[in-house]
């Protein structure tokens, strides 16, 4: 697979009416993060999350029925836990592909998401750094910007706001 002369990197930022440790919990309890994660017209059949640096982070986005050609199709994402600051920052490396064909189509990437009390809600910060795209995975590398932004808007979808102070 071929590594990347220079990483590719994006950044993506929001601010959800909820207190930091909703938003922690959205990102860090699998049951939570399956309602959520990966752009609208898919789904996320199977989450698992060990919490720990060390630990992995393994899920399985789907293609609904409202995508077409591309329903069914399985895009697993499996990871490592490098740093957790509680309430504040998760870092985790993975790897993203195409199930079924992850010799041509793996994007190996880097996650940081950090997360700050702003007025009684919560303001995230992700940075995503591509290190290697498969031959077949330029289209999709190129997608995963839109499709984390996608999934920052569906977040909203699962979190309760801040009580009215």
């Amino acid at each position: 697979m071929p590594v990347l002369k220079k990483q590719k990197t994006f950044d993506l930022e929001r601010t959800y009416a909820a207190p930091v440790a909703a938003v922690w919990r959205a990102w860090t309890e699998p049951d939570l993060l399956a309602r959520w994660w990966g752009p609208d017209k898919t789904f996320v059949p199977e989450c698992t999350l060990d919490l720990r640096v060390g630990g992995e982070i393994a899920l399985v986005m789907e293609a609904g029925p409202e995508m077409g050609r591309y329903a069914g199709t399985r895009w697993p994402m499996a990871g490592t836990f490098t740093e957790i600051e509680e309430h504040a920052r998760l870092v985790w490396s993975a790897r993203s592909w195409t199930d079924g064909k992850d010799d041509v189509t793996t994007i190996e990437h880097v996650n940081t998401v950090t997360f700050t009390e702003v007025e009684g809600g919560t303001h995230v910060r992700l940075d995503v750094a591509i290190s290697a795209i498969g031959a077949k995975a330029r289209m999709a590398a190129f997608g995963m910007k839109w499709g984390y932004k996608a999934q920052l808007g569906r977040l909203d979808g699962v979190l309760e706001p801040a009580p009215a102070g």
